[in-house]
């Protein structure tokens, strides 16, 4: 069976941000590929990987010159969410996913957001899927429980 979504890292040393979509991803019920092939040293696999996915949504996250997610959207019209990674120099991979040319869009979240990537995914499949739209209406409550509860912890200061 398709995973629902592929996630496809530009190196192995982007994982930490990676679990960071796989453990949303989890919590929503939401199937998932974790694969690394690079935009640059593999293009051939990032365009076999995408042409032979059926997954709804693709998440492509990586770092410096971060090409990988404008790759992956030139294969494909499904959406494609990129994950900025920091580094040395984060202008570099914010604005390289952020800054795409007419035609081919990429969505962009935050940097390392791998959490909000999951959570754009799991809207976007949410619109076809009422079990995802109730996890996710499921997860706001929890985080407005969370702020609530941290608000009272501070007492009367």
């Amino acid at each position: 069976m398709a995973p629902d979504v592929l996630i496809i890292m530009g190196s192995k040393s982007d994982l930490p941000v990676g679990e960071k979509v796989t453990k949303t991803l989890k919590e929503l019920g939401i199937s998932y590929q974790l694969k690394v092939a690079s935009a640059h040293r593999t293009p051939k696999l990032v365009e076999n990987l995408v042409n032979s996915s059926d997954a709804k949504v693709f998440i492509a996250i990586a770092g410096l010159a971060a090409a990988l997610p404008g790759s992956i959207a030139a294969h494909t019209i499904r959406p494609v969410i990129g994950v900025p990674v920091s580094g040395k120099v984060n202008l570099d991979s914010i604005l390289a996913i952020v800054q795409m040319p007419p035609g081919i869009p990429v969505g962009a979240v935050g940097l390392d957001r791998g959490e909000n990537a999951a959570l754009l995914a799991a809207q976007i499949i949410g619109i076809n899927s009422l079990e995802v739209e109730q996890k996710l209406l499921e997860h706001r409550k929890a985080q407005e429980s969370k702020v609530h509860a941290d608000s009272s912890s501070l007492g009367d200061a």
